[in-house]
């Protein structure tokens, strides 16, 4: 799979930049500066990146996916017309497909729990020696990282003043401002994140997840697992155990929709009351880019709220 032919990587080292173009510089997330000799216009990103960068007016040639194309979270209601797909399986890439696109930049995400950029570290070690490798930090917050794709956008030649980027932008504010409305209404609410697999429940540690530290610092009160024994990600409970918190809604990963039919399926879903009583709703769990898709994540969560009994587990 990560094969590079002698010839692509020839004709790659002879494509020169133009003597007389601006250089262009970015620090990622892991503190490292790549430096340019111009702008660079041929990208190839990961499927994280082009959820950034498409809606802020930055087209990348190729963009490899962590699962099919039709069912990625982060890259639905996206045009992706005339950009080349290079994977669809997460730790996977078509390096000869991305070669020939002649790229003079790789965007993607450091994520630091595992210090390793997207897609993993056989792909980063293959996409790297055919262009360099930056992008943003997935760190403590979406609004942050959504902003530092707009720095990123910007130092690529994107026109954030378009209205298309304000209006989403203050779509996602009125979101926000509902959200927190139905939070302070409902303030004994708690919350549990969760992942499910046929072999145990896991349970979303809050600092591991941009999204959910949004969420707790707009005021929900998400319980934390006491441990976090998957690469500090989450904890992992077997289903006969699975009732060991008692929140009052459950949040449940939403990247495929088959997690929460796992979920359902185990005698022991419903041990939890808020499973029992039907108050269950999605988590967009690691995927969202962009102020549009925060905005409608956010409705959904902000309706669950508002419908859920907040004295459920008193």
């Amino acid at each position: 799979m990560f094969r590079i032919s002698a010839i692509v990587l020839s004709l790659l080292a002879t494509t020169a930049s133009p003597s007389f173009a601006e250089s262009w510089s970015f620090t990622g997330g892991n503190g490292d500066t790549v430096t340019l000799d111009a702008v660079p216009s041929r990208i190839i990103a990961s499927q994280d990146a082009a959820a950034g960068l498409i809606p802020l007016g930055i087209r990348p040639v190729g963009v490899y996916a962590d699962s099919a194309v039709a069912e990625a979270k982060a890259l639905q209601g996206l045009d992706l017309t005339g950009i080349e797909i290079l994977s669809e399986t997460w730790g996977e890439v078509d390096i000869e497909k991305a070669a020939a696109l002649q790229p003079d930049l790789i965007i993607a995400e450091y994520w630091p729990l595992e210090s390793v950029w997207s897609g993993g570290a056989d792909v980063n070690a293959a996409l790297e020696r055919i262009a360099p490798i930056t992008g943003p930090e997935q760190g403590a917050s979406i609004l942050t990282l959504i902003e530092d794709y707009e720095d990123l956008a910007e130092s690529l030649g994107a026109d954030l003043s378009r209205s298309e980027v304000a209006t989403a932008k203050a779509g996602f504010e009125t979101s926000l401002a509902a959200f927190k409305t139905a939070i302070a209404a409902k303030p004994g609410l708690t919350a549990l994140a969760v992942w499910a697999g046929a072999d145990a429940l896991y349970v979303a540690a809050v600092e591991a997840s941009s999204e959910l530290m949004d969420f707790a610092n707009w005021g929900l009160h998400i319980i934390d697992p006491e441990i976090a024994d998957d690469r500090g990600y989450w904890e992992t409970l077997s289903w006969e155990v699975a009732d060991k918190y008692q929140p009052d809604l459950i949040m449940v990963d939403n990247r495929s929709a088959a997690t929460l039919q796992t979920a359902m399926a185990q005698p022991t879903w419903t041990l939890i009351k808020a499973a029992e009583a039907g108050q269950v709703t999605d988590w967009p769990a690691f995927w969202l880019r962009n102020y549009a898709a925060y905005a409608s994540e956010l409705d959904k969560l902000t309706a669950a709220i508002a419908a859920a009994d907040a004295d459920l587990t008193r």
